[in-house]
Order: C-alpha cells, then structure tokens, then sequence
C-alpha cells in the first residue's frame, strides 16, 4: 500500500511539474543547429610563452660602458634582467670587465607605475655611484630595446633607484647606442641563472 501511495505522489508531482512547464511562457522550438564542437584549450589569463632573447648587460671597460650579450629566457621580464646583472656583476667573472654595482642581499624589486621604472634596492644597500646608475639604466634601456617589449613606448626613458632613505633618477640619454658589432661576448663567461 505504501508503494501505491509513493508512485501516486509521484505521479502527481510530475503532473504538475509538466503543467508548470507548459505554463511559463517558452514556445516549443525545433533543432537548433550550434556550429563546430570546441576544440582545444583556451585560458585568457594564460600569458603567452616567452621566447629566450639576447640582451646586453652594461659593464665598465677601461671606464667605459661596454655591453656584453647574454641569453635570457624573456627580454621583458625587467625583474629577471636586472637580478642578472647585479648577480653576473657580483661573480666578477672577466677582467676585461669591471662594475660599480654592489653585492646586493636580497634580490632587487622592478616595478612601472605612471610609466616610470623603479628599481628598489634591498637593505642597506647604498647609493649608487653615477657609473653604476648609468649600467642599471642602460641595461634596463636595452632589454626593452631587445626584447621589444610594449611598454617602451609608455615609458619615460629615466630610471628610478629606491634604497633605504635615498632616490636617484638617471636618464637614459646618456646610454651609447650598441650596434652587434661593439657587444663583447669574450670578455664574460656564460651565465647560467641560478635556481
């Protein structure tokens, strides 16, 4: 009697389910046709592969700036190029090539913001002489060059070091303009990236 008094609710239940239905207003439609299946993997917050590029580290030679080439996974991860040159600067690996950049602690922070670059430094780190501004902007100058990132043109073309309780700016008017020629790629080892 209970299985009667189950399939009767039921049966009730899909009544007026069937009523509700046909009640709310939608007309009855054929076949739709849709197009092509999906095919493949789309995620719009995927960034694109980066391809591995060469860039010029500025160092002194003779006093002068001098850009030496280096491979590195993506010309426009600022952050990356200027980690690269502090670390190949702190190997001191050439004696053809000499830097007034300092041992950091810490790795440096990059970030643009109104379209200027800013570079912070960890630590104590003290304030850069003019020849160790003009390698870090330089460098950074020719990264964006090299790695012909979007952001050159929306950038101000001066370069902003933070530390602790100090701020210097350097343009990058000052920086030489490199042809393949002049890059010297005997003067340092191959830099592999640490990690």
């Amino acid at each position: 009697m209970r299985g009667s008094r189950t399939a009767a609710l039921l049966s009730g239940l899909t009544a007026v389910a069937a009523v509700a239905l046909t009640a709310c207003g939608v007309p009855p439609s054929g076949v739709i046709e849709t197009g092509a299946p999906a095919s493949g993997m789309f995620s719009p917050s995927a960034t694109p592969p980066s391809t591995p590029a060469t860039i010029s580290l500025f160092f002194l030679r003779d006093g002068e700036l001098t850009p030496y080439p280096r491979r590195i996974d993506d010309a426009g991860d600022l952050e990356a190029v200027v980690l690269m040159l502090f670390e190949v600067s702190a190997a001191n690996e050439a004696a053809t090539a000499t830097t007034e950049l300092p041992r950091l602690t810490d790795a440096p922070r990059v970030t643009i913001d109104g379209g200027i670059l800013f570079v912070k430094l960890p630590g104590e780190t003290a304030p850069l002489s003019r020849r160790a501004m003009l390698q870090l902007t330089c460098t950074v100058n020719h990264a964006e060059a090299d790695g012909g990132t979007a952001r050159r043109s929306a950038m101000s073309g001066s370069l902003h070091v933070l530390g602790d309780g100090w701020t210097m700016t350097e343009s990058d008017h000052a920086c030489p303009v490199v042809s393949p020629s002049q890059e010297q790629p005997e003067a340092l080892t191959p830099w592999e990236p640490s990690g």
